[in-house]
């Protein structure tokens, strides 16, 4: 049993709830720092984005972390799977109106929103089920969610995304979510894992973990913004930065920069693989029951 579920077991529902959106919080706040991403907001600047920087994408985190604890506690106060999917649906969709009240209708986490919320409900069940908070154990209890029909969801919300799965016939965040997230517990935590075992600092294997995924991922706010070529490039120069020994490598951080290059001169950014970073985030931090320093 690991330290997480422990607590899961031991502290009462409220504060475990409270604790879930705490994590949830701190992943988003851990992905956003994060420090070079190519096209993405980080220390540095607001990569591709002109409505966009570190202190807006803090702001938004931090006023969703009760909608992330209100799922949890609805998971933990809901038997019956559809009637939580309806609720869960509910709350996101108050999260969206609350982020784009304290953005001036500015999107910041949308996509984290979907991501993020059904994992933190997923744990929170897999809690008061006494059942496993192994990533892929919670990964696949929050696809068996998505794929209930969320019957207050609009049937068309024009949202990029939406449109940019339409047109390029692409499963983008849903499918993910539906699939119980396979880049997440798949290529985002391995490279992780990986890049810590053969002794590179938290930050090297976290960028590592975002390029697996920009490397593998339909990323459709790349599709919405750049089209097939963008997104090819993309993948291709997350690849590259990989195959060079990672971030830390002399070739690799060379990689790196002609990947941030690509990535601003197509105005393109790759948001879907930093919510999908985020949620490899949370699930590493639930597995292991605290964060990780750099090194």
């Amino acid at each position: 049993m690991t330290m997480m579920t422990t607590m899961m077991t031991t502290v009462p529902v409220r504060q475990r709830c409270a604790a879930l959106g705490r994590q949830v919080l701190q992943a988003l706040l851990d992905e956003v720092t994060l420090t070079p991403k190519p096209g993405l907001v980080d220390l540095r600047s607001r990569g591709a984005h002109a409505d966009l920087n570190w202190a807006l994408m803090c702001h938004s985190a931090c006023v969703l972390e009760p909608v992330f604890a209100a799922m949890a506690q609805a998971a933990w106060e809901s038997g019956d799977d559809d009637g939580l999917r309806q609720r869960i649906g509910a709350l996101g969709r108050d999260g969206e109106a609350l982020m784009l009240a304290a953005t001036g209708g500015v999107n910041t986490h949308r996509g984290a929103i979907w991501a993020l919320g059904l994992l933190a409900t997923a744990a929170a069940q897999q809690g008061a089920r006494g059942a496993s908070l192994a990533p892929k154990a919670v990964a696949a209890r929050a696809g068996a969610l998505a794929r209930l029909r969320d019957r207050g969801a609009p049937a068309v919300t024009g949202n990029k995304g939406e449109l940019a799965c339409r047109q390029y016939q692409v499963d983008g965040a849903r499918g993910q979510a539906r699939a119980g997230f396979p880049l997440v517990t798949g290529a985002g935590l391995v490279q992780l894992h990986a890049s810590r075992a053969r002794g590179d600092n938290e930050t090297t294997a976290r960028l590592n973990a975002l390029l697996a995924i920009i490397a593998r991922l339909d990323d459709t706010c790349v599709l919405s913004r750049g089209g097939e070529a963008a997104l090819l490039e993309l993948q291709t120069g997350a690849a590259r930065v990989l195959a060079a020994g990672g971030a830390a490598t002399a070739d690799g951080a060379k990689a790196l920069l002609a990947l941030e290059a690509v990535a601003l001169a197509r105005g393109v950014s790759p948001g879907g693989a930093a919510d999908l970073l985020a949620a490899t985030l949370f699930l590493d931090r639930l597995q292991e029951g605290e964060a990780h320093g750099d090194a």
